[in-house]
């Protein structure tokens, strides 16, 4: 069916004559949950495809073969299949993984599948379905997560009034993210899996714990690591008493002879402690390890414990950048990682014990490191940019040389007219210089006139780098006219702690001052028609936009603010992390007249009287990040000040659009509300 729409696809369109559209975005094929064979021959990954008719998404399987490059199909037509890895079995090696079948009330449970012959076993038969799925190296465990209800609902305390619609709430993180506490916690479990490859009843690590692992919102199975001799495991949780306040989470050791006692090996250090991995020999752990305390945008170092021992080292000691998938190489004798660099994300390599890294990654690409090879010498790693979603290739670690192993997009892309990319660094307001992409439309003629957007990053601390988005997507962007300017202005990483560390306390100063010299860079050139020009963000970008409502001069025709942060004291009131507003705003705004003058200089609202922009504000109701009345207070005071306006509401979205067709909407919309104010000609 995938292979049957690319043929079509490239049979009905001349080569290079089409344009990146909303619909074709939700028509690109997603690559993800990669996974090397344990001989490094193959390589399995998933592929996420969605029918916008439908307004649902189906999961197929592949395999390809890493001497040749040729892709074969496993299985389609899944609700969802991921977590895929490589395990042995008692059949052999086999690629495990979470996956549902399109199969009315199934759930997700761990699957086990033959690549020679595409035949599929089911391991699991955990009533509610899993998730966070890894095998143990010798196959003889298998590790997941389940929800496990703790927590009594008003029904069940009152058991009269089977009836009643209401919650009895003593403390915060009543809600997260997109979601009200369900009463449940994600606890980790293990299973032994018998000689006919089927799991057995599992054991809960957290028994009785009102406690999550991984760390809700965005931990995954990276948060825990089995030891190479699968008897323990390494795993997060955060078990802290004031949760909305603290960072404070840690890396546990249990071996599955003693499954209760749990060893807590970063205690004592109160910033995020996470993503624990073994030493290939299992004599040493590592981890991820924020130091400051309440910052969950901090340096992200690595410390590597001695079991035996327990004495703690840093070999990431002095680096002035942050780590991501830290890991061993099969000799030991290296660290490899990701991090942000320049506006892009790189790949580096460092001595085991502390020293200079070295990038052996290149390119404008954003890389991701998946597994090493047997050889140590090669990485199976991912691959994008702005133009071009995930691709799988191979990377040879003595040169950075990559070669694709996957085109999932190719009949799409072959068609495509690309945007133009460039780097630009313009002159900040204090001397310094900020990063900057440029995108610009396909067939660019310097000679025209062309509008502009100034993207405002969110975060506030989230690099712009070679990403694509299915939101936020400049090639798309690029393709409907305009010219757009994304500035890696202070608080982004890739450019140094300094400068990642420089917007908290200073939400409103010179952040909002590099987006407008950035701006400014580019009103100056002859291509720029400075009469077509628009701001537009979400999150952090969003509490950009509607303060730059009030700052831009006379810059800007049109705004766009999705989730945006609007009123910084209800915002606090009213959102629910707030370790995260207590280290960027300094505290509560009650708590001291200092801090209340930063929240009057920085908040949004109080330069109302200065908006002449038509303003677009997009907000989801479950978007408890940024809470929905955040988007409210914008638009009702857009509206009585008499600013044209629209609200695009969405009552089933968070802080992210997932649906296919609201995603659809919202592009629309978004495109429709620049070309009225400030669109092509």
């Amino acid at each position: 069916m995938i292979h049957t729409a690319l043929l079509l696809l490239a049979l009905t369109a001349a080569p290079q004559d089409r344009l990146m559209s909303p619909e074709l975005l939700w028509d690109l094929h997603r690559l993800g949950s990669p996974a090397l064979s344990s001989d490094g021959a193959l390589a399995a990954y998933s592929v996420r495809d969605y029918d916008l008719s439908e307004n649902s998404g189906r999961s197929s399987v592949f395999v390809v073969d890493v001497a040749t490059g040729k892709s074969r199909l496993l299985f389609e037509g899944w609700r969802g299949a991921g977590e895929l890895q490589f395990a042995p079995t008692p059949f052999g090696e086999r690629v495990l993984f979470a996956g549902r079948p399109d199969v009315d009330g199934a759930s997700t449970q761990v699957w086990s599948l033959n690549v020679a012959d595409g035949s599929l076993k089911q391991v699991t038969n955990v009533e509610g379905g899993v998730a966070n799925v890894k095998v143990s190296p010798t196959g003889e465990h298998v590790a997941y997560t389940v929800d496990v209800k703790l927590d009594p609902e008003v029904t069940e305390i009152y058991e009269d009034l089977p009836k009643a619609d209401a919650r009895i709430i003593d403390t915060l993180m009543y809600r997260h993210w997109n979601a009200w506490h369900d009463f449940s916690y994600s606890h980790l479990c293990v299973a032994p899996i018998d000689d006919e490859g089927r799991a057995g009843e599992h054991v809960d690590l957290m028994e009785g714990m009102r406690v999550d692992s991984p760390v809700p919102p965005f931990g995954g199975s990276e948060q825990y690591a089995w030891a190479p001799d699968g008897k323990s495991l390494a795993f997060t949780m955060k078990e802290v008493e004031r949760w909305a306040e603290s960072t404070d989470s840690d890396v546990y050791l249990v071996s599955l002879d003693a499954p209760t006692e749990r060893r807590n090996v970063s205690d004592g250090r109160d910033g995020y402690d996470n993503d624990p991995f073994f030493s290939p020999d299992g004599q040493r752990l590592g981890w991820h390890s924020m130091e400051r305390p309440g910052f969950e945008s901090d340096r992200n170092r690595v410390l590597v414990m001695d079991i035996a021992t327990g004495e703690v080292v840093e070999p990431t000691k002095g680096l002035d950048q942050t780590v991501h998938g830290a890991r061993w190489s099969p000799s030991a004798t290296a660290l490899l990682f990701t991090s942000e660099w320049r506006g892009t994300n790189q790949l580096f390599r460092m001595p085991a014990e502390g020293g200079e890294p070295k990038q052996f990654s290149e390119g404008r690409y954003n890389w991701d490191l998946v597994e090493l090879f047997p050889d140590g010498e090669r990485a199976l790693v991912t691959r994008m940019d702005m133009t071009r979603p995930t691709e799988l290739a191979v990377m040879n670690l003595a040169d950075g040389s990559a070669r694709l192993l996957t085109d999932v997009n190719g009949a799409y892309f072959g068609e495509l007219k690309l945007p133009g990319i460039e780097e630009r660094w313009v002159d900040a307001t204090d001397g310094k210089k900020i990063h900057s992409w440029v995108i610009y439309p396909p067939d660019f003629d310097p000679a025209k006139k062309y509008p502009l957007l100034t993207y405002c990053q969110g975060g506030p601390q989230g690099q712009v780098g070679q990403w694509f988005s299915y939101r936020w997507n400049f090639h798309l962007m690029a393709a409907q006219g305009y010219i757009v300017i994304a500035p890696n202005r202070r608080g982004l990483p890739g450019f140094g702690r300094a400068w990642n560390d420089q917007i908290s306390g200073d939400w409103g100063g010179q952040a909002m001052q590099d987006l407008l010299s950035a701006t400014d860079s580019m009103l100056a050139e002859p291509y720029v028609d400075k009469a077509r020009t628009a701001a537009v963000g979400a999150s952090y970008g969003g509490y950009s936009v509607y303060w730059l409502m009030g700052n831009h001069g006379d810059r800007f025709q049109a705004m766009i603010a999705h989730c945006g942060v609007f009123n910084l004291e209800s915002m606090y009131g009213s959102t629910e992390e707030l370790f995260f507003v207590n280290h960027d705003l300094g505290g509560p705004y009650w708590s001291s007249p200092e801090i209340q003058a930063k929240y009057d200089r920085f908040s949004p609202n109080r330069y109302v009287g200065n908006w002449n922009a038509p303003l677009l504000v997009i907000h989801g109701e479950k978007d408890f990040r940024v809470p929905v009345t955040q988007g409210m207070e914008a638009f009702t005071a857009a509206q009585v000040e008499g600013i044209p306006s629209r609200f695009l509401y969405f009552p089933e979205e968070g802080h992210w659009v997932q649906s296919p067709q609201n995603g659809v909407v919202w592009h629309r919309v978004f495109f429709e509300w620049l070309g009225d104010h400030c669109g092509p000609k």
